[in-house]
C-alpha cells in the first residue's frame, strides 16, 4: 500500500465525522471524508483508499449499494469495509452485510477505544497485503522480462539451442546429499577390505 493511502470516513452528518475524525486521529493515519454513497464511490475509485468508514443509511446511494458495487470492481474488491448504523440490531442488515465480505458492522454511538483498535489491525493488515502484491507482480514481471530475453538468443544456430540457451533445469551447483551414498559405499567398501585384511 502506497505511504498516502487514508481511511475514508461516509456519513451525511457533519457531527458524526467530526467524531469519527476525533476517535481516529490518534492513529496517525491519513483521514478523508465523504457525506454521500456517491462520493465515497467516486474517491474510492480514484485510489489510495486503506479502509472505507462508512454509514449504512443515507440518502439515494445506501452503505450497502457502494459495498455492493466495490465488491464488483477488482480494484475496490479487496478494500475493508467498517459499517455504522445508528439503528440498532438488525438480522437482516447484518446477514447482508457479512455475505458481502464487510469487516465489521458497529452500532452507533461507537466506542472510540474499539474503533481504534478494529480500525488498526485491518488497515495495518491491507497495507501488507497490497504490499506484498505489489513485490509479487514485480518479481513476475523480473522473471518474465529474464525469460524473453533468454528468448531472443541466437536462434540462427539451432545445433545447440535446446542444451545451451534454456535455462538449467537443475540447480547449478550439486544437491547436498548427491555425494553421500558414494561415500558410504565406499566406507562400506573400506569396512569389508579391513575385515579381509584380518
Amino acid at each position: 500500500m502506497p505511504s498516502d493511502a487514508r481511511i475514508l470516513i461516509v456519513d451525511d452528518h457533519e457531527d458524526t465525522l467530526y467524531a469519527l475524525e476525533s476517535a481516529l486521529a490518534p492513529l496517525g493515519y491519513r483521514l478523508g471524508r465523504a457525506t454521500s454513497g456517491d462520493e465515497a464511490l467516486k474517491q474510492v475509485l480514484r485510489g489510495q483508499v486503506g479502509l472505507l468508514l462508512l454509514d449504512v443509511r443515507m440518502p439515494a446511494v445506501s452503505g450497502l449499494d457502494v459495498v455492493r458495487y466495490m465488491r464488483r470492481v477488482e480494484q475496490t474488491q479487496h478494500i475493508p469495509v467498517i459499517l455504522l448504523t445508528g439503528f440498532g440490531p438488525d438480522h437482516d442488515l447484518t446477514t447482508a452485510a457479512f455475505a458481502l465480505g464487510v469487516a465489521d458492522l458497529l452500532m452507533k454511538p461507537i466506542d472510540p477505544w474499539a474503533l481504534r483498535t478494529k480500525v488498526r489491525y485491518l488497515f495495518d493488515t491491507h497495507q501488507r497485503h497490497v504490499a506484498l502484491e505489489h513485490e509479487v507482480r514485480a518479481l513476475r514481471a523480473l522473471v518474465k522480462d529474464h525469460g524473453d530475453h533468454g528468448d531472443h538468443r541466437d536462434h540462427g544456430d539451432h545445433r545447440d539451442h535446446t542444451e545451451a540457451d534454456e535455462p538449467p533445469r537443475r540447480p547449478a551447483l550439486p544437491h547436498p546429499d548427491t555425494r553421500v551414498p558414494l561415500q558410504r559405499a565406499q566406507g562400506a567398501h573400506n569396512g569389508k577390505l579391513e575385515q579381509d585384511r584380518t
